[in-house]
């Protein structure tokens, strides 16, 4: 056999134990509530910095 390469028997009749498996729920954490925050700066001067901030990934 080259590089690589597998015995494909090996690879038949597998067997798994999922029981001790920790599955991930994605939802575990969802939020339906909202978020506020108070700023002083306006809304242009608001973008204004996240242009400037977009610039300085470049």
């Amino acid at each position: 056999m080259g590089f690589g390469s597998y015995d494909e028997s090996e690879q038949q009749h597998q067997q798994r134990d999922d029981e001790d498996v920790d599955a991930v729920t994605v939802h575990e954490n969802d939020h339906d509530g909202e978020l506020t925050f108070e700023s002083e700066l306006s809304t242009a001067e608001l973008v204004s910095q996240l242009g400037s901030m977009k610039d300085d990934e470049e």
